[in-house]
């Protein structure tokens, strides 16, 4: 049984300070839109990054998220079942990440 590691970097023009803000506020929305649906999210922040595993399907799904200064780098390790979706995963992922980042300030 193999795994896939999902590899995606989105470039943004923020500080890392309002960018990691950004990813946070998506991580929660995520967690409190979808909470039905998985059956565990657990994350874990340490400074600029982000260690991740969710529950879903009978599946375990873990990964990682760096916020540099000037792009996030995102890292997620799908399991064998999930790994046959890989191509699609990837192009939303990338898309939900950059419009995180491309939001408008709400201050």
């Amino acid at each position: 049984m193999t795994t896939k590691t999902l590899t995606i970097d989105v470039p943004h023009r923020l500080t890392q300070d309002e960018a990691r803000t950004r990813i946070a506020a998506g991580v929660t929305e995520a967690r409190e839109k979808y909470t039905g649906s998985f059956a565990r999210i657990e994350e874990r922040w340490t400074g600029n990054h982000l260690d991740f595993h969710v529950g879903i399907l009978g599946q375990s799904v873990t990964g990682r998220v760096d916020v540099g200064q000037d792009a996030v780098h995102i890292e997620v390790d799908l399991p064998w079942l999930l790994a046959a979706l890989a191509g699609r995963i990837h192009p939303q992922l990338q898309d939900h990440t950059r419009k995180m980042l491309e939001a408008p300030n709400k201050s």
